[in-house]
């Protein structure tokens, strides 16, 4: 590793604090500047670094659909929420909210947009014309690659963390910022917990290091040898982990890209205890049937009850129209007999269809979701909002009719 010597530019001022690397691989060299998210000094160190150095690349710690999203403040305005629906990819959407409201909130706070100085190194390689790497590992597979490391508990402490990011609209703590200056934006997004967890902070963090200096060989390998000097803009949380890969790994590029963006086989938990659910519950019918159409019909009429009145609950905190939360009532008690009717999905799919979003609410979407108030006034958000909820009221309705049917029977 070859020291950096700052103070023989013109721009000390702007470096100073600004932790700096530089790394020598395969005849390329690597200027890897750690910068804080919210952080004017790093905008200002991104300039300094361009306007001092001739670079023939400029990598930044993005993928391609956050960059996509920073280059477009209307992108959200694409969501085909049908599909998001049907495709069930709510949670990943609900994710990306989450950020982008955790990101408002910063910037209202602070007055530095996070991830301003990614785009400033992205602009001054335009105006350049130099290339852009962007060389974070894609949102949705660290998300998911995420989910799949932690056991059933852990997740739903993860999703907590979520929906905490999505109601919250207090000041960002002051102890937040001072980590997220020396962290990740993602990992800041998740909470205390994301820091607790060996799992998580593996999948959220040390991953996307190796991912990163993988990406870095690869597309030097790509440049045959045009490219010589690189400057690296990544988040000062990333700078140790980043460099040592870079330095020290011998895996082919290629072959590690692909084992960090491997998705882990489902596990076929899930579906044995939906099909023991169903079994169950179908018995339980049987079993009530068989000592008499009195009982059975009590027990039935029961479990419609109490699963379709905590779904239509559900649906109706989430601020659903009255045809949603009828479809909520209708579809809750045949869900665990039917996932494909699941009642999250049918109320939000009536949802959309009643109250069909404006043009407005997808371009005010990355706004209203900074505030709690928001989630229930945008038509995209409070769709969500209705799938989320009402497949809530509907789990617990499951449990509850389901422990008064043995109670019953038993």
């Amino acid at each position: 590793m070859i020291e950096t010597n700052i103070e023989n530019t013109s721009h000390t001022s702007a470096l100073v604090a600004q932790p700096l690397r530089e790394v020598e691989r395969d005849g390329v060299r690597y200027t890897i500047l750690g910068t804080a998210h919210v952080s004017q000094a790093s905008v200002d160190a991104v300039h300094a670094q361009i306007a001092a150095h001739t670079f023939d690349a400029v990598a930044i710690e993005l993928c391609e659909s956050r960059y996509q999203s920073m280059r477009d403040p209307d992108a959200l305005a694409k969501l085909d929420l049908i599909r998001v629906i049907r495709e069930g990819k709510t949670g990943l959407v609900a994710a990306n909210l989450a950020l982008a409201g955790y990101q408002r909130r910063l910037s209202e706070q602070l007055g530095v947009e996070p991830g301003a100085e990614m785009k400033a190194a992205w602009q001054l390689a335009e105006a350049n014309n130099t290339p852009v790497w962007r060389i974070d590992r894609d949102v949705a597979t660290t998300l998911k690659r995420t989910s799949a490391a932690v056991g059933f508990w852990d997740r739903m402490m993860l999703m907590s963390g979520v929906i905490a990011s999505l109601i919250v609209d207090d000041e960002v703590d002051k102890e937040d910022i001072e980590r997220l200056k020396e962290g990740d934006m993602l990992e800041s997004t998740f909470g205390e917990f994301a820091r607790k967890r060996e799992s998580l902070y593996r999948a959220l963090i040390a991953e996307r290091d190796e991912f990163m200096a993988a990406t870095l060989r690869s597309q030097a390998d790509a440049a045959n040898q045009s490219v010589k000097h690189v400057l690296v803009v990544i988040g000062a949380g990333h700078l140790a982990g980043l460099s040592q890969h870079l330095q020290a790994d011998q895996e082919p590029p290629t072959q590690i890209q692909q084992r960090l963006t491997s998705l882990p086989p489902s596990k076929p938990w899930g579906t044995w205890i939906t099909l023991v659910l169903t079994a169950l519950v179908l018995g339980g019918f049987a079993y009530a049937f068989s000592k008499g159409v009195d009982i059975g019909g009590a027990v039935l009429l029961q479990w419609v009850l109490v699963t379709g009145s905590l779904g239509a609950v559900g649906c109706a905190v989430a601020g659903g129209h009255p045809l949603s939360i009828l479809g909520a009532f209708v579809a809750s008690p045949v869900t665990p007999l039917h996932p494909a009717l699941a009642s999250g999905t049918v109320s939000a799919l009536i949802e959309l269809w009643v109250r069909k979003p404006t043009v407005a609410d997808f371009h005010l979407l990355r706004d209203d979701v900074g505030s709690v108030a928001g989630w229930w006034r945008n038509r995209v958000s409070r769709v969500l909002l209705n799938f989320f909820l009402t497949s809530m009221g509907t789990a617990i309705g499951v449990y509850v009719a389901g422990w008064q049917m043995i109670k019953a029977l038993f």
